[in-house]
């Protein structure tokens, strides 16, 4: 089954942020057939050891992840992507049925019937639904014990208020979370993370305009844009940017937009995380206790929180 998010929805949203004052674009559409690729050719580079972090640490303790996630669990994947971190979890964690949720359809679609071969006795669902948003489940989806599932520190998108808000929507819909997160490290190794020498990352980002033209119809000229990664440690955030090379006019249909030379388009953040700040964030979300697991350098941090049903929400 698949669900589509509304095309006009996100036209819209693309525009506001193209002419919002300082220009910005929606991490979450990077993720296209061609992003989803290059996402994963970024998790095999020397510099980007998060995904190789939080797989080991899931490898080195799955027993004890299976045991806190429990048996039976309907598993609901966000952000699935390839399926292939479900996929190495899922032998242990013996789940009802396994729901994987992205943006990218094709590359889900895809990713799903692979992986359905693998599990054929395990009931699987693809939602093709933008879950940064408030969302409901199908009413089809199995409503037994859920787990969501979010690694890859996916949340580290959000600012913290807004993780918040994020993690607060998903609580009544969730009987636990498992969920990854990156750690402060040294700023020279999370830029380089961020803008590798071979220029993978730089492709992935600037992808995301090939896609603004094909989903609002404009027309960038992507060899114009030139990626930019920094650390800001005032917010404790990693910042990708896109900056024009030359001034440019943009336009698409009903609008458009003049940029200078050196003005930036606003593409992600990545925010890091103290293991203490983390927990606090999933307590006031209603997310706890939590179980932990870490990496022997505390580069990275898995949790399980369970969803506590007394939680008043902030």
């Amino acid at each position: 089954m698949m669900i589509k998010p509304d095309a006009q929805d996100c036209r819209a949203e693309l525009a506001a942020g193209l002419t919002a004052q300082r220009a910005t674009i929606a991490p979450k559409f990077l993720y296209d057939a061609i992003g989803s690729t290059l996402f994963e050719a970024i998790c095999l580079l020397d510099e980007y050891d998060l995904t190789r972090t939080e797989a080991g640490i899931m490898e080195t303790n799955l027993d004890g992840i299976a045991r806190a996630v429990a048996p039976g669990a309907v598993f609901i994947d966000l952000g699935a992507g390839n399926c292939e971190k479900a996929a190495k979890l899922l032998p242990a964690l013996r789940p009802a049925a396994y729901v994987a949720v992205d943006i990218s359809v094709e590359f889900l679609r895809r990713a799903v019937a692979k992986l359905q071969a693998c599990f054929p006795a395990t009931p699987m669902t693809a939602l093709d639904i933008d879950f940064t948003l408030d969302f409901d489940l199908p009413a089809d989806i199995h409503d037994g014990h859920r787990i969501f599932f979010y690694p890859g520190s996916s949340i580290g998108n959000f600012t913290p208020q807004d993780a918040q808000v994020f993690l607060s929507r998903l609580h009544p819909k969730a009987d636990g979370l498992l969920i990854g997160v990156d750690l402060l490290k040294p700023a020279a190794a999370l830029e380089a993370a961020y803008d590798d020498a071979l220029g993978v990352t730089a492709a992935f980002n600037i992808n995301i305009l090939r896609r603004v033209n094909r989903d609002l119809g404009a027309d960038f000229d992507l060899r114009s844009w030139r990626h930019i990664a920094l650390f800001n440690a005032s917010l404790s955030r990693v910042e990708m940017h896109l900056e024009a090379r030359i001034a440019q006019t943009v336009h698409w249909p009903g609008g458009g937009r003049h940029f200078a030379k050196g003005e930036r388009i606003h593409t992600e953040n990545s925010y890091k995380y103290s293991p203490s700040d983390f927990l606090a964030l999933l307590a006031r979300s209603g997310f706890h206790p939590a179980n932990t697991w870490t990496d022997p350098e505390n580069k990275f941090l898995v949790c399980f929180a369970r969803a506590s049903k007394d939680h008043a929400h902030e």
